[in-house]
């Protein structure tokens, strides 16, 4: 008998993978989102820098006084940009 899949969701308030460990957005996680928000990256922009904002407190509460790994390329920085015309 199989286990189930785990979802690549974040485990709060380490943010690492639940699914595979790794900090939070992992490669899986990153492409199921840009198909979940396919057409609508701003949408995906604003999930995203909320959840980095949530990550910013739980990560220093848990470790006051400690540096913070760059979270703003982990969260944001491999959403594509598209230019406006």
């Amino acid at each position: 008998m199989s286990t189930p899949a785990r979802e690549h969701v974040p485990s709060r308030p380490t943010w690492r993978c639940r699914a595979c460990g790794i900090a939070w957005p992992c490669s899986s996680a990153k492409l199921r989102l840009l198909a979940e928000y396919r057409g609508n990256l701003p949408g995906l922009m604003i999930y995203l820098v909320t959840l980095r904002e949530e990550a910013i407190e739980q990560l220093a509460e848990r470790e006051p006084g400690a540096r913070l790994p760059d979270l703003h390329r982990r969260f944001t920085d491999w959403v594509p940009v598209h230019s406006c015309r």
